[in-house]
């Protein structure tokens, strides 16, 4: 079986234990949900409507990013020519 280079959903289970009962509750929510190699972004709407998003980038897109902002390590990507 192949890992899916997107995972994508409409909507979430979440599965949460209480800390004082230890008991586990299950809720479906209204979150669309999108995975790929650079991380996840749950999306939805706040109280009022507005939509909402939280990113949670991986490590390969902050050291990405940290490096197109000129933040990365200074080694050359490339072989030099001899």
């Amino acid at each position: 079986m192949s890992i899916p280079h997107k995972i994508e959903a409409h909507s979430v289970i979440i599965e949460v234990t209480d800390e004082t009962t230890g008991k586990t509750f299950r809720r479906t929510l209204p979150i669309s949900y999108l995975e790929n190699s650079n991380g996840l972004i749950l999306s939805g709407e706040t109280v009022e409507g507005n939509p909402s998003q939280i990113a949670f980038l991986s490590d390969s897109a902050l050291n990405r990013i940290n490096d197109l902002r000129g933040h990365g390590p200074d080694v050359p990507r490339c072989k030099k020519e001899k």
